[in-house]
């Protein structure tokens, strides 16, 4: 039986929060240490150029989102772990999948037409003004992540399933030109995974301001956890957790009884202020022994760089003999 392969990769264009390592972090680590599994984790750096991202922000992002996954405690032994950027196979594949992608697959990519659409409303006459070919050939260059290390799982939130989808159309196609080379990876969508709300009730999410970095201090910690919206029941009003901003993200970071008993508090009418008290306790518990290392890595980002090189090279090992036969696949190959 022919042995699965994982792989995720994590845009460098902000500071992790605590929605990012519920969601994908927390299980990410998890699976690292499986013995069973083969695990790619990868910073995508290239990506982060399709967002016109600050130059300075992308390399930021690139050793906050390092440090944050190393202090956590990935196990880089088993798992491979490193940089796009690193692996030079990568954009070679992206052409010459680019080669092979039908201009109305990436037509259909959510992205691309959410811009669109953004023009239209904005009253643009031109509907791809302000839309680079980055953004445009965003799902090419992930399809080249996952079909350069033959990944067969990948595991991605509802609203990432499309580009697994069209990696997989695009390694059809190739293969119904050139032979079965490439491998079809399948998209792995974890329906129990949380997806928590932001200080404001929407998704935390960068793009909304609301979110709370993971490896906030104490003191910034809970002041953002005191900000985050709540109804006007007051204390002794029994209180419902469907909804709740709060329940979910102490749900999140406790254990079953921990969460029963906040269950039994809420229905005796919690205060909200006393449950931001001890939501902030239960995240700063948790939290705590990592944050000391990841400050610690953030002041010897060479510690990081040696993690991230170790990890390319490894990852080379694998890209390296596979990009040199789907060149020959393909024809492009040495003479003699």
């Amino acid at each position: 039986m022919t042995q699965d392969i994982y792989l995720t990769g994590i845009t460098t264009t902000g500071t992790p929060h605590i929605g990012n390592y519920v969601g994908a972090i927390r299980p990410g680590i998890e699976a690292s240490k499986d013995p069973t599994k083969k695990n790619y984790y990868f910073l995508a750096d290239y990506h982060a150029l399709a967002k016109n991202e600050d130059p300075d922000k992308i390399s930021q992002s690139t050793l906050e989102i390092s440090a944050a996954w190393l202090a956590l405690g990935l196990d880089t032994q088993n798992a491979i772990f490193y940089r796009q950027s690193d692996i030079s196979e990568i954009p070679q594949l992206n052409w010459i999948l680019a080669s092979m992608t039908a201009k109305g697959l990436m037509n259909r990519a959510h992205s691309y037409k959410a811009a669109v659409a953004t023009n239209a409303q904005g009253g643009n006459k031109d509907p791809d003004k302000g839309i680079t070919m980055a953004l445009y050939s965003y799902p090419i260059l992930m399809a080249a992540d996952i079909l350069m290390f033959k990944a067969t799982k990948v595991p991605v939130g509802r609203d990432q399933k499309q580009h697994v989808e069209m990696a997989r159309d695009i390694a059809q196609r190739f293969n119904h030109h050139f032979g079965d080379v490439l491998v079809l990876p399948d998209p792995l969508i974890d329906a129990d995974t949380a997806v928590l709300a932001g200080l404001d009730g929407r998704k935390m999410s960068k793009s909304y301001n609301n979110a709370i970095p993971l490896f906030a201090d104490a003191t910034r910690l809970r002041k953002l956890i005191m900000k985050i919206k709540t109804n006007s029941l007051e204390p002794g009003v029994p209180k419902e957790t469907d909804g709740s901003t709060l329940y979910d993200m102490y749900k999140a970071f406790a254990t079953t009884q921990e969460t029963m008993d906040i269950e039994a508090r809420y229905a005796d009418g919690i205060a909200w202020g006393e449950m931001k008290q001890l939501l902030f306790e239960l995240i700063n518990d948790h939290i705590h022994p990592a944050r000391e290392e990841y400050e610690r890595l953030m002041g010897n980002p060479a510690i990081v760089e040696a993690e991230l090189l170790q990890g390319a090279e490894r990852a080379r090992e694998v890209a390296a003999p596979y990009l040199a036969e789907i060149r020959d696949a393909i024809g492009v190959r040495k003479l003699g």
